[in-house]
C-alpha cells in the first residue's frame, strides 16, 4: 500500500487502485455518520474533492490521490458509513479507479515513511 499526506492509502488491484483513508484518518475523524460517494465513470483530477464525510467530530473532504477515471464506489459505506470506523484499511475502502499510468504511484509514501508522517 501506498500513502498521501491527506491520509488516504491506495492499494493496485490489477488495472486498478483501490483508496481508502488510514486508520490513523478514521480515528481522528470520530465515528463516522455519513459517506458521500463519487459517480462511477467520473473522471477526476488530482486533488478534486470527491468524497465527503462527515462524524461526530467534523466533515472532511477526500481529495483525489491521482488523476483518472472512478470504476466503482463501495455503496455499501452510504447504508454503514460506521464501517469506515471498524475497517478503514480493509472492507471500508471508498473508491476504485482507473489511472493512465500507475508508475505515480512512486511519489507516494510507503508504510515506513508514512508512520513517520504521522508520528
Amino acid at each position: 500500500m501506498k500513502f498521501t499526506e491527506e491520509h488516504e492509502w491506495l492499494r493496485v488491484e490489477g488495472d486498478e487502485v483501490v483508496v481508502g483513508i488510514t486508520t490513523h484518518a478514521a480515528e481522528q475523524l470520530g465515528d463516522v455518520v455519513f459517506v458521500e460517494l463519487p459517480e462511477e465513470g467520473a473522471e477526476v483530477t488530482k486533488d478534486d474533492e470527491i468524497v465527503v464525510i462527515e462524524s461526530v467530530k467534523a466533515a472532511s473532504d477526500i481529495l483525489a490521490p491521482l488523476d483518472g477515471e472512478i470504476t466503482e464506489v463501495n455503496e455499501a459505506l452510504v447504508d454503514e458509513p460506521g464501517k469506515v470506523n471498524d475497517d478503514p484499511e480493509g472492507d471500508a475502502w471508498f473508491f476504485k479507479m482507473k489511472v493512465e499510468d500507475l508508475s505515480v504511484m512512486d511519489e507516494l509514501m510507503d508504510e515506513a515513511a508514512y508512520k513517520a508522517f504521522i508520528a
